[in-house]
């Protein structure tokens, strides 16, 4: 029997995540069957879409239930395998959550090669992140030369991704992100044109300024304030693909104020908008082969370029996902659980 070190949902979060939300246990995992292998979890990915797992409010997948090991994909090394097309020693993508070890079914796993990309880039650029941009950017917000493009939350895997994939369809390329450090990584590291910080007190007169013709596209991942100012900026025709809503995760009850709905929907109605919210894996059986082939020529290319920040033991994990709910982390979060 292999023992698993693994974190647990304890309780559910009211508000921000914290420490007594989770509990460490240690058991012992099941010899794998047939169909399935035994694997020990590299690498963890950390994803905002977890902090919605964590409620079990109505939502596009289940609650992870309470005494049940947090979700996520992993990078992991495989054990044992009743599979000979998978043999000891392989690395894969799998979905084994927040824990040192585990058993999972053949048909999810997915072989990685080493000698092609850095195996944590199937966490990241190459994984789920990199194909959320793809997808949504592409078949939602069909950017064309010489639009605008407006993302949100640009420094992050998808963020950043969406820009530079935006950038090579031809578009002008406007990246918001929080703070003088991931601002300068806008321009220097994913090549913006123009980089904006959503902390500025002006930010909405910057905004305005940085889209004199306003938005053709808006990557939508925070909400909140950055979308009140993106809204009056937004062409006729424009396409918003909502992929998150960061800063609304943690809300406890509604926003104070007057109801702004009513202005959206007019907005809506006035100038044709787009929206339209979605979840990666429903373009993933028609879309994920042609974005592996592209995004991997692109990043050979030296066309897309790509941040880790790799946060090293799974006793860390609970403290670096509230950090990513507030900005914290630079580039994709990852959890190094072993060598």
């Amino acid at each position: 029997m292999v023992q698993t070190t693994q974190i647990v949902l304890a309780s559910r979060p009211s508000g921000m995540p914290a420490e007594q939300n989770f509990r460490t246990e240690t058991v012992e995992l099941p010899a794998p069957g047939a169909g399935e292998a035994l694997l020990q979890t590299l690498y963890l990915s950390l994803d905002p879409y977890m902090r919605g797992r964590m409620s079990d409010a109505p939502s596009y997948a289940p609650p992870v239930r309470i005494g049940q090991p947090m979700v996520g994909a992993t990078v992991s090394r495989v054990l044992e395998s009743t599979d000979p097309a998978l043999a000891p020693g392989d690395t894969v993508l799998g979905y084994g959550g927040w824990r040192s070890h585990s058993v999972e079914p053949l048909r999810q796993l997915r072989k990685l090669d080493a000698t092609v990309a850095p195996v944590t880039t199937a966490l990241g650029v190459l994984g789920m992140p990199g194909f959320t941009a793809y997808s949504g950017l592409l078949t939602i917000g069909r950017p064309q030369p010489g639009e605008t493009v407006v993302v949100a939350a640009a420094t992050g895997p998808v963020g950043s991704a969406v820009g530079q994939i935006a950038k090579i369809k031809g578009a002008h390329t406007v990246g918001i992100a929080g703070g003088p450090k991931k601002v300068a990584l806008l321009k220097d590291r994913f090549g913006f044109d123009i980089a904006l910080d959503h902390r500025a007190p002006d930010f909405a007169d910057r905004l305005a300024a940085a889209t004199p013709d306003g938005i053709d596209v808006y990557f939508e991942n925070v909400g909140g304030a950055v979308f009140d100012a993106v809204l009056p900026r937004l062409n006729p025709f424009a396409r918003i693909p909502v992929c998150g809503l960061v800063a609304d995760y943690n809300a406890t009850e509604l926003p104070p104020g007057p109801d702004r709905l009513g202005r959206f929907m007019s907005t809506v109605l006035r100038k044709s908008l787009t929206v339209r919210g979605f979840i990666q894996s429903e373009f993933a059986p028609d879309q994920f082969g042609d974005f592996l082939s592209e995004m991997g020529g692109w990043i050979r290319d030296g066309r897309v370029h790509y941040l880790e920040d790799i946060v090293d033991g799974l006793e860390h994990a609970v403290e670096a996902f509230g950090g990513l709910l507030v900005g914290k982390n630079l580039g994709k979060l990852i959890v190094e659980v072993a060598d």
